[in-house]
């Protein structure tokens, strides 16, 4: 048997064979056992983690001789015909090369007659998200009401390309991926079963290589034995796959305690040089900042959660303790946040050596929050209250640096941040403060805007807020109607509060405000506007009229 025939020769061909995918199995083998399948399936899910496969199960589950049973008994005509895509009542269709009405058509006319051999029609579509809008119009009216011998499975990868009116004549199952435990378990069935050794640790970076897919995981099994040795080895695996060994990141690691930019500027030609898999290498990186965090916050205890050896837990606690552990938590922060960038770049050698010097110089850039801020001015509220509050809502302070959890260079000196804040005096004689000052926090929606940068909706609304801080809430202030909407929907709301958290370093609410007293205040700076002398002799000289009124950011100096 050629090893690259591994795939095939372990196509799961009952549900209890299936890797993975327990409810969906349940739930579609008792629709067999019952002989009650829905008209119209759903599958959807990463390549490789059993669509087609648990389609064609069911194909036969229902059309088996000796059935309606919970499996198909693989013995009968049916049964073996339909494993070797002979059956005339099943059709499996690619969807890439049959996107077109007249297929759809064709298909419509054919389903109509009944069976020739078995007890349904079941017409497998495969990538069905290929077909064209026109196709999937025609194939409408057959899936809402279908001839009672004919099923339709539709698998695919991309189900938010299906539109609303197919979905909802479907059953829809999602497959999901599969863990690693479950990868290395069905792994470590196929090398037993062919009687090849093998070591744990191949096993394991197989499965984590594999990202969840039983199809992969089993392509990069065949081809690693292909080399013809005996035994699976993690060396074989890594030279195969083109996988940085250990060994790299422990020198790495080392290079990064010592600051040694020679040594990682090597290593950086060393990943391109060999052809390393730089998308597998950072997951890697990220994975040693992760054992890292998690042996310096928990010691032993923590080293039994992690699926390394004694050695290899024992150096990690050792590296851990040099480092402090909020310096590691941003280490593993700006890898994860860096590996999409770095696949993404023209450049991706230039990207990844940048971070690796971050990495190693993290220490050193150090966020704006942590110089200490220059000494706060004192002063005394004014007798009119109302007109002070009313200033001190629309002041704002200038912070200059990079916002709290990003990276920066050095200050040259701390910023200022003024605020206003009673005097001894007032506070003797027991005075009310008058508010908060406005924070400038340009910087805090460009840190939320950038982290959100796959909502492109709420990272522009953001565009049109302004923001302070009172004590442990952070309040929005939009400037339009349609930005207020916006940010109320899809759990926006939240996610923003978690972002404040990071930049805050505290537990902190985000809340939009209140509608009626943005409404005032632009009442307010409108009747300010027009009574400007500037503006009037505009509006006079020009007989111009004032469309908008609206309060510009402060720049940043």
């Amino acid at each position: 048997m050629a090893k690259a025939g591994l795939t095939s020769k372990f196509r799961p061909q009952i549900f209890a064979e299936v890797a993975g995918q327990d409810s969906i199995k349940t739930i579609l083998s008792r629709t067999a056992a019952r002989d009650c399948p829905a008209h119209a399936y759903l599958f959807s899910g990463t390549r490789g983690v059993g669509k087609t496969t648990v389609a064609r199960i069911l194909a036969k589950a229902i059309n088996c001789r000796n059935g309606p049973g919970p499996e198909p008994c693989n013995e009968c005509d049916n049964c073996d015909q339909i494993t070797r895509g002979a059956f005339p009542d099943v059709w499996e269709i690619d969807g890439a090369s049959h996107t077109g009405v007249d297929h759809v058509r064709k298909l419509r006319e054919d389903v109509v007659y009944t069976p020739m051999s078995g007890r349904y029609k079941v017409v497998i579509i495969d990538e069905a998200h290929m077909l064209s809008p026109s196709a999937f119009n025609a194939l409408l009216k057959t899936l809402e009401e279908p001839p009672r011998h004919c099923v339709f499975i539709m698998a695919t990868t991309a189900r938010e390309k299906f539109p609303v009116t197919v979905l909802s004549r479907c059953q829809h199952y999602v497959f999901k991926r599969l863990t690693q435990k479950e990868l290395s378990r069905h792994l470590e069935f196929v090398l037993r079963t062919e009687n090849i050794s093998y070591q744990e640790e191949a096993v394991q970076l197989l499965a984590r290589r594999g990202a969840g897919s039983v199809r992969d995981s089993m392509s990069m099994l065949g081809q690693v034995l292909a080399l013809g040795e005996e035994g699976l080895k993690t060396g074989n695996v890594r030279e195969v796959l083109g996988l940085a060994d250990q060994e790299v990141f422990r020198r790495l690691m080392q290079s990064v305690l010592e600051r040694d930019l020679p040594g990682l500027y090597e290593m950086v030609r060393y990943l391109l040089e060999q052809g390393l898999d730089l998308g597998f290498f950072l997951q890697e990186l990220a994975h040693c900042w992760r054992n890292l965090f998690l042996l310096s916050r928990g010691g032993e205890e923590a080293g039994k959660l992690l699926d390394l050896d004694p050695e290899e837990i024992e150096h990690w606690m050792h590296t851990a303790r040099k480092l402090p552990a909020p310096q590691i938590h941003a280490g593993w922060q700006m890898v994860l946040e860096g590996r999409r960038s770095i696949l993404d770049s023209y450049e991706p050698g230039l990207s990844l050596e940048l971070l690796l010097y971050s990495l190693a110089f993290l220490s050193e850039l150090v966020p704006v929050s942590e110089y200490e801020p220059a000494q706060p001015e004192f002063k005394a509220p004014s007798d009119n209250h109302a007109e002070k509050e009313t200033a001190g809502k629309n002041s704002r302070a200038e912070i200059q640096g990079s916002p709290r959890g990003e990276t920066g260079k050095k200050a040259a000196s701390a910023p200022e941040v003024k605020k206003d804040v009673l005097s001894q005096e007032d506070v003797k004689k027991n005075i009310k403060p008058t508010s908060r000052e406005d924070e400038d926090l340009k910087d805090f929606l460009d840190f939320c805007a950038s982290s959100t940068a796959e909502d492109r909706t709420l990272a522009r609304m953001l565009g049109h807020c302004r923001a302070r801080v009172e004590q442990d809430r952070v309040v929005l202030s939009p400037q339009k109607d349609f930005v207020r909407s916006n940010l109320e929907r899809n759990g926006r709301m939240n996610q923003l509060a978690l972002l404040a958290g990071r930049y805050f370093s505290r537990n902190m609410q985000v809340e939009l405000e209140d509608e009626d007293l943005q409404k005032r205040s632009r009442i307010s700076l409108e009747q300010k506007v027009r009574k400007h002398p500037g503006v009037k002799k505009l509006i006079n000289d020009f007989e111009a009229r004032i469309m908008e009124v609206s309060q510009t950011q402060p720049k940043h100096k």
